[in-house]
């Protein structure tokens, strides 16, 4: 009998180091290069930077192509003549009776002082943005009243010598 409880101490001895054996190798295998195990330490010293790096990267990239684009678009405005510096600001132009100012698209003309009638091929000739309404070829300006040029080469014929503000590109004839 006493060799019996040997045995079977043994045993169990042998099962619990093989139970060990098994837990270690399954243990082992956790966070292999073929299989890693995901920590918190990972997330922020690894992943969360690489991915912050990427971002900062293509935001970088786009803005790049926006602000290209944008300054494309700023630089064909300002060749053709719709947005210079001399247009930002009123210009004082005299015309004699009979002069013509015709204006590009989205000029504005306020008559200050003399006569001037609308000058349009098509309608609607100037916008009376003071009034708000439509000024047809032939019409007479009011003094001290703005108005908005529609389309190029409409715009205002002196009808005596005439002191307007001008904003926006033109040309006298």
């Amino acid at each position: 009998m006493k060799g019996r409880t040997w045995l079977t101490y043994l045993c169990s001895i042998g099962l619990v180091v093989l139970l060990l054996a098994g837990f270690g190798t399954v243990l082992a295998q956790q966070g292999s290069s073929d299989d890693p195990l995901v920590t918190l330490s990972y997330l922020n010293n690894q992943l969360t930077p690489a991915l912050l790096q990427k971002v900062d990267s293509n935001l970088e990239t786009k803005s790049a192509q926006l602000t290209k684009a944008l300054q494309a678009q700023v630089d064909s405005v300002l060749s053709s003549g719709g947005g210079s510096a001399a247009t930002k600001t009123y210009q004082v132009v005299t015309l004699t009776a009979g002069k013509t100012l015709l204006g590009k698209a989205g000029a504005e003309v306020l008559l200050r002082s003399g006569t001037c009638t609308c000058v349009s091929s098509s309608s609607p000739g100037l916008l009376d943005l003071t009034a708000g309404t439509v000024l047809e070829n032939g019409g007479k300006l009011t003094a001290n009243r703005l108005y908005l040029i529609t389309a190029d080469g409409k715009g205002v014929k002196a009808g005596s010598a005439a002191t307007l503000l001008v904003r926006g590109g033109y040309s006298i004839s």
